[in-house]
């Protein structure tokens, strides 16, 4: 999905010329007459977010001066371009001490609202990026710090939200890599617990003697090593929330100790006369399905419906690619001022190609994927040869002709560069056509007509995925919605045939 830009401006005329451009920069766009809307568009809890804001400073009403304060007031982290038809250096002056990224003077050309919207763009990464590792080891990470803008985030954000508002048991599931702490980690800082601990425990990683001895304490000289006290991972959570990670590796041993700790909201330590009152939050996490460990024998049923109270499963990356973009935008900003890198950007081919891999370690894979490729670039744009595992990745849907092309009459054509560099035909028919009707004479099916118009189109515009969904005037998250749509209902095709 491409960044999505305000356009605020009371000028018809210019509003339209501007969102023309802003469009042709491959971004996506809406438009706003007067600085009340740029407000109510911004503060909209419920509308997707916005990136950036290209602001004129001469209003009716509430003008940019006003808005910029506005924005300040409430907090909002959006990078802010303004517009002036003066290019005085008090009108700047003023605009950036009010918060502006940048200004331009009207009319602005494409090329230099391009470099603003690059430059500002890739600030509010890096800053944002800088602010979610400041609140993550603070402890104050909240749903914000989460780069998602996938629909299909958004129950399980709806979800957590509504978690954050009590103390009741969470319990998260999903694939490695998808994020699961960072969410615990949302919803103990954006709930009435967020200055008390969050303290973590990977389950996974205790050696099963010890697991008592880290969880609830121990105390001094209760066993051999024992040489001082212990608290314990509760008693140190207590006032707060202990997450549990990779819960379902418990040995059924600890379980049984856990469950009755839950039940009793108390604790005792390893060799402890007496039991200890603890107040914790309990968020677990898992990336096997419980209920199967249960049905194996392998966990308590009486725990698991004690951690089972509100599930909430993260979608594998691979099931909302629209996040994609952004989240290499974000890993790209912080490596590069990790690593002292001036790297402006990911090309249109390699960005396209990431976009379609299948992603098996999810986030985590991704992060270490711009990593290598920051630190092993030797330009200031990465491209598909920065990124050797995307290189070798076969090519996907969008770049297969379709069996309905060979129906056409043969023409011949010069190849085109699909994405990645291998050359494939254009459609047998000369540019510009395309053939209505089967070999039967039948008109075509609607949706084959559409996908081979996306096909051309990415042919035509070697793989930049962004001009490609401008041309076509849809989102590029609904590009690759039919992309994907696409190769589910040929995959779909192949295999009834090799079962017929």
């Amino acid at each position: 999905m491409a960044e999505r830009i305000l356009v605020a401006d009371d000028d018809a005329v210019q509003r339209r010329l501007v969102e023309n451009m802003v469009q042709r920069c491959g971004y996506d766009v809406v438009v706003v007459d007067s600085g009340d809307a740029a407000m109510a568009r911004l503060t909209d809890s419920d509308a997707p977010a916005i990136d950036a804001v290209v602001l004129d400073l001469v209003m009716p009403g509430l003008d940019g001066m006003g808005v910029l304060t506005k924005i300040r007031d409430a907090g909002l982290n959006v990078p802010v371009i303004v517009q002036t038809a003066h290019g005085g250096i008090d009108n700047v002056v003023s605009a950036m001490r009010a918060g502006a990224h940048d200004f331009v003077v009207k009319p602005v050309g494409v090329e230099r609202l391009q470099v603003s919207l690059r430059n500002a763009l890739n600030a509010s990464a890096l800053k944002g990026e800088l602010q979610r590792i400041k609140h993550s080891r603070e402890g104050r990470l909240t749903f914000r710090d989460i780069i998602t803008r996938s629909a299909a985030m958004d129950a399980v954000l709806r979800t957590s939200r509504k978690a954050a508002s009590s103390t009741i048991p969470v319990l998260i599931e999903g694939e490695s890599g998808v994020g699961k702490e960072l969410f615990a980690r949302a919803i103990h800082g954006s709930g009435e617990r967020s200055s008390k601990p969050f303290v973590a425990v990977n389950c996974g990683a205790i050696p099963d003697n010890l697991v008592e001895s880290i969880l609830f304490g121990h105390e001094k000289g209760s066993f051999t090593g024992a040489t001082e006290r212990h608290l314990g991972k509760f008693v140190e959570a207590s006032g707060g929330t202990l997450f549990l990670d990779e819960v379902s590796e418990l040995p059924l041993a600890a379980q049984v100790k856990l469950l009755r700790a839950l039940q009793e909201g108390s604790v005792e330590a390893v060799g402890g006369r007496r039991p200890v009152k603890v107040d914790v939050r309990i968020i677990s996490a898992t990336n096997r399905k419980l209920l199967d460990r249960v049905k194996g024998g392998h966990f308590r049923e009486d725990l698991f419906y004690r951690l089972h109270v509100l599930p909430v499963t993260i979608p594998p990356l691979r099931a909302r690619r629209e996040d994609i973009p952004h989240l290499l935008r974000h890993f790209l900003a912080r490596f590069c001022a990790e690593e002292n890198r001036h790297i402006t950007g990911i090309s249109g081919e390699a960005m396209a190609r990431l976009a379609q891999l299948e992603w098996p370690g999810n986030i985590r894979q991704l992060e270490n994927v711009i990593y290598r490729a920051v630190v092993m670039s030797e330009g200031d744009q990465l491209g598909l040869d920065d990124f050797p595992h995307a290189a070798a990745h076969a090519p996907s849907i969008a770049e297969q002709p379709s069996e309905a092309l060979l129906m056409e009459p043969a023409f011949t054509s010069a190849p085109a560069i699909a994405p990645g560099g291998e050359t494939t035909p254009f459609p047998p028919w000369p540019a510009g056509s395309l053939g209505m009707l089967t070999q039967s004479g039948e008109v075509r099916p609607l949706e084959e007509i559409e996908s081979e118009i996306i096909r051309f189109a990415i042919a035509h515009y070697r793989g930049q995925m962004s001009e490609v969904a401008r041309r076509l005037k849809i989102g590029r998250s609904t590009l690759y919605r039919k992309l994907d749509e696409a190769a589910a209902k040929e995959a779909a095709s192949l295999e009834s045939e090799g079962t017929d």
